[in-house]
Order: C-alpha cells, then sequence, then structure tokens
C-alpha cells in the first residue's frame, strides 16, 4: 500500500510539471488575454513520432496546427457565433515526450485521464496515429461502451507493422484491445489482406463506410450507429484526398473532401456525446501554410459541433 502511494505521488507530481499552459495569446487560435473563460477544453499537443514508415515529419504536427489557428477567424458563420467564448479553450506547454512508445502512450493516457478528472474536453493534436490507442484509454475505462468515429485512408488493422504492434499502421486494431469499444470508420481505401480478414470476421464491432462507396453513402444509418452513444473522434488527416491534403506521411488518393466531411461530425455531434478528441499525421511542408491551416479549423470546427450540440 505504502509503495502504491509512493508511486501515485510520483505521477502528481510528473503531471504538476506537465500540465502547464501557455497563455491565451501563445495557445490555440491565439486569444486575447484580456479574455477570462471558464475553459472546457485543453489541447493536448503531442508530436510522437516514432513508428512512421513513408514521410515523416509528425513531430512538427502540433506546433504548426497552433501557429496556423492564429489565422482561423473565430466568428462561425453557419452557427452565428464564436464558439470559443463558449467553449473556453487552454492549451498545454509543449512537454518532454518519453522515449519508449509504450511510455509515451502511457504518458498520454495519464495526462488525460487527469484533463478528464477536471471534467474538461481533451483534444489531442499529434504526432503520429498510435496516439489513438492512448488518448483513449481513460475514456474506455469511464464509459460501458464508446464508439471510435475514424477518418482515415488506411483501415490500421495490422496486428503490427514492422515489428511494433503499437505502430500508427496498427492503430485502430490496438484501440479494438479495448472489449467495450467499436469503431465506425469513414474515407478507408487502404488496408492488406490480413486487415480485410480481420474486419469480415468483426464486423460486429467494425463498421467501414468505404471512400469508393461515398457517392452512395447512406447517412441514416449514423443514427443507430452512434445516438446517445458516448463517440471518440479520431482524425488521421490522409483520411483527406491527397490534393487537398499532401502534407502527410501516407497521402492516399480517392479520399475525402471538406464538404463530405463536416456533415458526417456534424450529425454525430447532434445525436452523441462527443467525450474526446484526437487529430494527427500533419506532416507539416515548408512554405505550404495552407494545410496546416486546414487542420487548424477542423480543429476548431470538431469542437464547435462537440459543444453546440453538448448532450
Amino acid at each position: 500500500m505504502h509503495g502504491k502511494i509512493e508511486i501515485e505521488k510520483t505521477l502528481q507530481k510528473f503531471l504538476d510539471k506537465t500540465l502547464q499552459y501557455l497563455s491565451n495569446k501563445k495557445g490555440f487560435l491565439g486569444i486575447d488575454n484580456k479574455f477570462n473563460f471558464k475553459e472546457k477544453v485543453v489541447i493536448v499537443p503531442f508530436g510522437l513520432e516514432k513508428t512512421v514508415s513513408y514521410g515523416g515529419g509528425t513531430k512538427n504536427g502540433p506546433k504548426e496546427i497552433i501557429k496556423a489557428s492564429h489565422q482561423v477567424e473565430l466568428f462561425d458563420e453557419e452557427l452565428n457565433k464564436e464558439p470559443y467564448k463558449e467553449i473556453g479553450i487552454q492549451t498545454l506547454k509543449p512537454f518532454k515526450i518519453k522515449n519508449k512508445l509504450n511510455d509515451a502512450l502511457n504518458q498520454l493516457s495519464e495526462i488525460n485521464e487527469k484533463i478528464l478528472s477536471e471534467k474538461k474536453f481533451p483534444l489531442v493534436l499529434g504526432g503520429e496515429h498510435s496516439i489513438t490507442s492512448g488518448s483513449i484509454k481513460p475514456f474506455a475505462k469511464r464509459h460501458k461502451e464508446i464508439i471510435l468515429l475514424h477518418f482515415d485512408a488506411h483501415a490500421d488493422l495490422r496486428e503490427s507493422y514492422q515489428g511494433e504492434k503499437f505502430s500508427h499502421a496498427s492503430a485502430i486494431k490496438r484501440c479494438l484491445d479495448f472489449e467495450n469499444l467499436k469503431v465506425v470508420s469513414f474515407g478507408i481505401r487502404n488496408l492488406s489482406k490480413s486487415e480485410m480478414i480481420f474486419y469480415e470476421k468483426n464486423k460486429n464491432r467494425i463498421e467501414i463506410f468505404w471512400a469508393k462507396d461515398k457517392k452512395n453513402w447512406d447517412l441514416k444509418k449514423l443514427d443507430k450507429l452512434f445516438e446517445k452513444k458516448h463517440v471518440y473522434i479520431t482524425f488521421d488527416v490522409d483520411g483527406f484526398d491527397a490534393s487537398i491534403m499532401p502534407a502527410t506521411g501516407t497521402p492516399e488518393p480517392g479520399g475525402l473532401f471538406w464538404d463530405e466531411v463536416l456533415p458526417i461530425i456534424k450529425r454525430v455531434c447532434k445525436i452523441s456525446n462527443i467525450v474526446g478528441a484526437d487529430i494527427n499525421e500533419l506532416a507539416p511542408i515548408k512554405k505550404f501554410d495552407s494545410y496546416n491551416f486546414l487542420v487548424a479549423k477542423l480543429a476548431y470546427k470538431i469542437l464547435a459541433y462537440s459543444f453546440e450540440f453538448k448532450r
């Protein structure tokens, strides 16, 4: 018992040191410091880059998303309001990510657990997609059932990749290790034979809206899949078509566009309880800031919808 108390004290000291915040002006959206909000959201910059297998650069994603967010218009013409004033957003100061992949994922899990204990909403900015299994862990512990709303070009259902079971190519497979979790994926257009076999055997837990079929998607199915459920959103930016999002390690043609993604997120937010989210796999390209801006605006839109329709 004494040893357990010491471990908890050590963990608390670590979290107290890690959970330090940027000023509003330097944080997400660059809000003027004169505004004083009751914050409901914590932006967690987690530039993990350990298992990328093609293009690199995801470690720089959080910094560039936050920088680009300072150019995002705070007024949302669709919702006819400035959502940030109702949400309240804090941004964690950059901190050292642990070296070993499994330790880093546990670190992220502990950070989100602390944020949730303060009744706040974590939005994690990656980093590679392997972050999701660590990020979602405290949510899976808290809820009897949780649905993972997954946007991606890839199924990420490999048991392991290049000898690593926590690879970005295994991100969703690791999330499915939580037995109370189900996955609904959008935009999938690349997977291995072994992944297809796994999917075919686990259709009771995995629903895929294939990119090739997007003209025929029946979004009415979302009501049955998500209504009154606790939902966590994970958005791999390679879910977007490569023509609008080449700034990622494994871009794929035939993907999703802005006006195809937003109605899905909005509909799910209206009928479910969004509990947290992550956006991952942005690999910034120098002097091409528009891709960073797209991701920053996506993050703001996810937050705006999540709190506009909060249950």
